[in-house]
């Protein structure tokens, strides 16, 4: 699960939505607590859904079916197809448009802002300049994605190559798509039902 996908699944709790936008550039347990419990529980949230996403069977197939060079970077293009795939579904997983669910994160991490790692800071500018995440509907936005993505890995990578297997990738990762985000917010009802166990909330 990409951006979009952690947002999405983090529900309308303010924290859980800023823990899933920093889940991949927090680090280490010093790092997480130098955030505040609730920030602390949307990071949590993040590493769990990533972990729980991995283990899937239908993620494991999609990896089998990528060929070197791409399997190596399997996780990195079916984050990405995921996030495309509902940005395209959204209105049926969402009351509200996606433009202006885009705005709503935009102005949260504007409040926070003085919270926000410099990577994070640098990606919602490059989001602004984008129109993201309403433009991850585009499969052109996907492809521009991640050739950034492969731009700053510093290893010779096939990511600026994804456009070759698109066709054929990105209807296997729509047939399964369904199936991959029910399982993941079953797993987050859980999570977050175990929290709240937990707090006596």
């Amino acid at each position: 699960m990409n951006f979009l996908a952690h947002l999405w699944l983090a529900g309308n709790d303010e924290d859980l939505r800023l823990g899933a936008m920093l889940g991949d550039f927090v680090r280490g347990k010093e790092e997480l607590e130098k955030f505040a419990a609730g920030i602390q529980s949307g990071i949590m949230l993040h590493r769990y859904i990533d972990v729980q996403t991995d283990a899937l069977p239908e993620i494991g197939s999609l990896l089998e079916w990528l060929q070197p060079p791409f399997r190596r970077y399997g996780g990195i293009i079916i984050d990405l197809v995921c996030d495309h795939q509902l940005a395209l579904r959204w209105d049926d997983y969402s009351d509200i448009p996606l433009a202006e669910f885009d705005r709503e994160v935009k102005e949260m991490l504007a409040r926070h802002q003085l919270l926000l790692p410099q990577e994070l800071v640098q990606f919602m500018r490059y989001a602004e300049r984008r129109g993201l995440f309403a433009a991850y509907q585009n499969e052109s936005e996907i492809l521009h994605s991640l050739r950034g993505v492969g731009r700053r890995l510093s290893r010779d990578n096939p990511l600026h190559r994804v456009g070759e297997i698109w066709a054929e990738f990105n209807p296997r990762v729509a047939a399964c798509f369904e199936s991959i985000i029910g399982k993941v917010q079953s797993d987050v009802a859980v999570w977050l039902n175990s929290r709240s166990t937990m707090t006596g909330s």
